[in-house]
């Protein structure tokens, strides 16, 4: 006997009640997936929000990369100028020297020698913003680069189109001290209550969803008029770009102080005796205009032969490997107020 078959009613209540049930099941999963993101983004220590991520305490033994050495220590004293790049969809997802993942949409940082995590203030000569980031990986061996800054955190400080930016690297002492203690699981050291602002580089209990569809481009391959006369090289490798989407952290307070004009320069080297700087000097004249330059460290005095000024990233990478190329291994590039001050606070 053939089976009644069900009414077209019939058909419409049953699919009505498998949609709802489908609707419910999804309305579940998406509130537990809000939930997760929710412990995952308020992770707090002491009632103050912390990054999501702190990673393992480490230092590290000296390493040497394309013939030149680097000496990871703790140094709660460091400032340094130079040129800072960013780095992003290469590495994203990938693990960091201290055992976290990175995320180019977090705040975060790569430094060849600091303590890892550290916290350190980046600031932008060229347009006086100012950050405290994370550093939670080992780079960049490129060159006449002394910070890598993850994409977000050079789009916060206005230079990711550009792809590098003149800046001033400060570490925060009290801030390093207490994400080290974090990340070696020790209570962390006490902190006044202006301190207690931002142990915070990568917080996210404030997210939104952004979209990054520009990779930074190449530098210009137009030669300059600066006095130091280089063409760039005449081919620059292209960066593929790739709409990426992903979710970025907006609890990172960015400062604008004013900056004063300031150069680059390539640092040949520093002599504690002063015929050394001279004998040095006198070997590169012909590369470009140069100087001697005296100061107090610690109590020494030291000579910096600096060549320049420069007026572009371009010129000061290929004066940077001449000098190089002259046996001058821990040449490096620098940046100095224009007045010829050091660019310790933000010139």
């Amino acid at each position: 006997m053939p089976k009644p078959r069900k009414s077209a009613f019939a058909h419409l209540q049953t699919k009505g009640r498998l949609a709802m049930v489908v609707a419910t099941l999804g309305l579940l999963l998406a509130g537990c997936a809000e939930t997760q993101l929710a412990v995952h983004g308020v992770k707090r220590l002491g009632g103050q929000a912390q990054p999501t991520q702190i990673g393992n305490y480490k230092i590290g033994n000296p390493y040497e990369i394309a013939g030149q050495w680097y000496y990871p220590a703790v140094d709660y004293e460091y400032t340094e100028t130079g040129i800072a790049s960013w780095y992003g969809p290469k590495f994203h997802g990938k693990k960091t020297a201290n055992g976290e993942i990175f995320d180019q949409y977090e705040v975060s940082a790569a430094h060849r020698t600091l303590p890892l995590p550290s916290i350190v203030r980046v600031t932008n000569l060229e347009n006086g913003k100012s950050l405290k980031v994370r550093v939670n990986d080992r780079g960049p061996f490129a060159h006449g680069r002394i910070i890598d800054m993850s994409r977000r955190a050079a789009q916060l400080l206005g230079f990711e189109r550009k792809g590098t930016a003149k800046v001033l690297v400060e570490v925060i002492e009290a801030e390093s001290r207490q994400i080290a203690a974090i990340a070696q699981g020790k209570a962390a050291p006490a902190v006044t209550v202006a301190e207690q602002n931002t142990v915070s580089a990568a917080p996210r209990d404030v997210v939104e969803t952004v979209r990054l569809d520009d990779a930074p481009p190449t530098e210009s391959s137009t030669p300059t008029t600066s006095q130091v006369k280089l063409a760039p090289p005449s081919s620059s490798a292209s960066v593929k770009a790739e709409p990426l989407d992903g979710v970025v952290e907006e609890a990172a307070v960015v400062e604008v102080t004013p900056v004063a004009p300031s150069s680059i320069y390539v640092q040949a080297g520093a002599f504690s005796i002063y015929d050394n700087a001279l004998n040095l000097r006198n070997r590169l004249y012909e590369l470009a205009p140069s100087k001697i330059e005296p100061i107090e460290v610690k109590g020494t005095t030291f000579y910096r032969v600096r060549l320049g000024p420069l007026e572009t990233v371009p010129e000061a990478d290929i004066l940077l490997e001449r000098v190089i190329a002259t046996g001058q291994n821990g040449a490096k590039v620098v940046v100095e107020c224009a007045d010829g001050g050091a660019a310790t606070s933000g010139c």
